[in-house]
């Protein structure tokens, strides 16, 4: 817990960079290429982060790296703040957190869409204009299939589950049954 408590500080700071000087884009994209860079790269992060070696040398890796790589030098001195106040393995969290409030900014939401089978490019579209109209906001779907719903879609955005499947239906269904209810 306290973990996401640092990242989301951490990321309001720098949200709070990019929303005044209206580099908040770059920046979400510059934060994720380096947060890339360390997952294709862990012995890089293992040497920063490794206690066994001397803080100046780590602090020498990591200032070679980041000259060889070409990003804002707002980025930089976050990395390097980062780095500074051993908050370095946060990065990952920081930037997760930091992409919802760019979103936010830029007045999107993300939901997930769940279905039985693949959906049409029509049925895709569709569903992803309901959102919109429903949240007032644009929406970014992100789809994926689980064959145990039958048929039908779950589409959770944020806390808020809409949930149309033919299992839900069929639970619900029994459910009523086991009560005595009519259907």
């Amino acid at each position: 817990m306290r973990s996401s408590a640092i990242a989301r500080r951490y990321a309001k700071a720098l949200i709070l960079i990019g929303r005044q000087d209206g580099q908040a884009e770059q920046y979400r994209e510059e934060l994720q290429a380096f947060v890339d860079m360390l997952d294709a790269q862990p012995e890089f992060a293992a040497v920063v982060t490794n206690p066994l070696h001397s803080t100046a040398n780590r602090q020498r890796v990591l200032n070679a790296v980041l000259d060889q790589i070409e990003m804002s030098a707002v980025i930089k001195s976050f990395v390097t703040l980062l780095f500074k106040k051993k908050r370095f393995s946060y990065i990952p969290d920081i930037n997760e957190y930091y992409n919802k409030l760019a979103d936010e900014l830029k007045g999107i939401v993300r939901a997930e869409l769940t279905s039985a089978t693949e959906l049409s490019d029509d049925s895709f579209e569709q569903i992803r204009q309901s959102l919109s109209k429903l949240t007032g906001r644009e929406v970014v779907v992100e789809a994926r299939q689980d064959p145990e719903l039958i048929g039908g879609v779950v589409t959770k955005i944020g806390d808020l589950v809409l949930d149309g499947s033919i299992r839900t239906q069929l639970k619900n269904m029994r459910e009523s049954l086991k009560r005595g209810e009519s259907v």
